[in-house]
């Protein structure tokens, strides 16, 4: 990656960073219903979230809704640097493990998601995210190619361009407190 794109990434997430601060992540109610009504996992899928962390979006009450309907719930797991996600089972009795970066996991069987909720810093409408700059969702979206990837976030979060380089993986759509985006080459 070259040092302009690390430094534009680098802007980028400061900026967003300082911007969630003012966004309530209650906003995350909002964003399930949209799923829910536009864009809702096939039955049986085992679907991937993510507990919010600080001002992230929560859509801890989407997870309910979809472990109710039937779902299997899968959180991940954050392995060693430079290694794809793992994802664990959860229900809504299942005991968090604190983990590296303040993230919280749980200690469920390991599951492979179908249909993953990604969290994000900033989007575009080409489906490029900015997360936090581990790549750990890069690397995962990679290995699971055929899988449907919905970006969550508050609609403050778009761009009109998200700096990306050759190993960015697109989101199929976005959902936001506004309604879904779905992505499309430009």
């Amino acid at each position: 990656m070259s040092p302009d794109l690390i430094e534009a990434k680098r802007m980028v997430r400061q900026r967003m960073l300082a911007a969630r601060e003012a966004w309530d992540p209650a906003l995350g109610a909002a964003v399930g219903e949209h799923v829910l009504r536009g864009a809702p996992p096939p039955a049986e899928a085992v679907v991937s979230g993510f507990w919010p962390i600080g001002q992230e979006i929560d859509i801890r009450p989407l997870l309910l809704t979809l472990h109710r309907r039937g779902h299997r719930i899968a959180l991940p797991q954050t392995p060693k640097r430079g290694n794809p996600l793992i994802f664990r089972l959860w229900h809504p009795d299942t005991v968090m493990i604190e983990e590296r970066f303040g993230t919280l996991r749980p200690d469920g069987p390991v599951l492979v998601p179908d249909f993953l909720l990604v969290p994000l810093l900033a989007f575009d409408r080409r489906g490029y995210r900015i997360g936090y700059g581990a790549g750990y969702y890069d690397r995962t979206l990679a290995e699971l190619p055929e899988r449907f990837r919905l970006g969550v976030a508050y609609a403050g979060q778009e761009l009109d361009e998200v700096p990306a380089g050759p190993y960015d993986e697109r989101l199929d759509a976005v959902a936001t407190e506004h309604g879904l985006i779905f992505c499309k080459d430009e």
